[in-house]
């Protein structure tokens, strides 16, 4: 095996499209969750994963949108071993060559990876030219937290382990982001007579528990970051009876004309609604 190998190789089908018209971020996750069941099947890593009982977090990078009808390949490598696993995984446009978004993974120290695997994929790391990972702040807690998304784990949502799956995750993260759009006047209504919408270039994704067949699950979402046209939501999701945390996302991006493709100005009537939801980091 080379230091990166090809997980994934399709394209982006017209109904995977959102109302911003370009590739939907929970169906980057369906392909994702391809190439990492592909990369720990190679790596002998494969049981690890089924196994589950350790925290996963996604670092995503969009540099460049992908459209209804583009071909693209992903290419995945083991990158690092300091303060656990990392595994890198670049989105490629088939045509031209070019990256068009970057994962950074992370298993953290409880994934049991034996010691000779380790020493294996010691010998077979690649390096990383993708961006850096920016850390960045969330609130200390969920005061002033609205709910944005609830409902009941369905047979759909699950994975080929049987778990609730990554595109699962981040389809209903995705339903919070409608919701907290709505309620600063990104409605469906404005999208399509304004022209606007809101396209998301980083991703923080953390995966700390797992939801199972059956439950109830509920989402809150806060704004952490109020820009000219950039908002960062933070989206939790809670295990609805224990309230015990299960993932968290943090989302950030522009509002985006749709015509020009380019980030605009948050009107000053959503602005003002925004400024109501932004709860300060801790």
């Amino acid at each position: 095996m080379t230091e990166w190998t090809e997980t994934y190789r399709g394209s982006v089908a017209p109904w995977e499209c959102d109302v911003t018209e370009h590739f939907t971020i929970g169906y980057y996750f369906d392909r994702l969750d391809m190439a990492e069941s592909v990369l720990a099947a190679e790596f002998g890593l494969a049981e690890a994963l089924r196994r589950g009982g350790f925290t996963r977090r996604f670092d995503v990078r969009f540099a460049r949108e992908m459209r209804a009808g583009s071909a693209f390949h992903i290419e995945s490598a083991a990158i690092g071993l300091d303060g656990g696993l990392r595994l890198g995984h670049r989105f490629v446009d088939s045509v031209t060559a070019e990256t068009v978004t970057w994962v950074e993974e992370r298993w953290d120290e409880a994934a049991p990876i034996a010691a000779e695997r380790r020493a294996a994929l010691a010998s077979r790391l690649a390096v990383w030219d993708g961006p850096a990972v920016e850390e960045r702040a969330d609130p200390a807690g969920t005061s002033g937290f609205i709910a944005t998304a609830r409902g009941l784990v369905r047979p759909a949502d699950l994975d080929g382990y049987g778990r609730f799956g990554l595109a699962a995750f981040v389809h209903k993260f995705t339903d919070a982001s409608m919701q907290i759009g709505a309620a600063i006047g990104l409605t469906a209504d404005y999208i399509t007579s304004a022209r606007r919408g809101f396209s998301t270039f980083e991703l923080g994704l953390r995966l700390s528990g797992t939801p199972r067949l059956g439950e109830p699950y509920l989402i809150e979402t806060a704004i952490a970051h109020l820009g000219s046209s950039s908002l960062r939501f933070i989206h939790v999701m809670r295990e609805l009876q224990t309230g015990r945390e299960l993932a968290r996302l943090g989302q950030f991006g522009v509002q985006l004309d749709l015509d020009a493709r380019r980030p605009a100005r948050l009107a000053d009537a959503l602005r003002d609604r925004a400024r109501r939801l932004v709860v300060p980091a801790g």
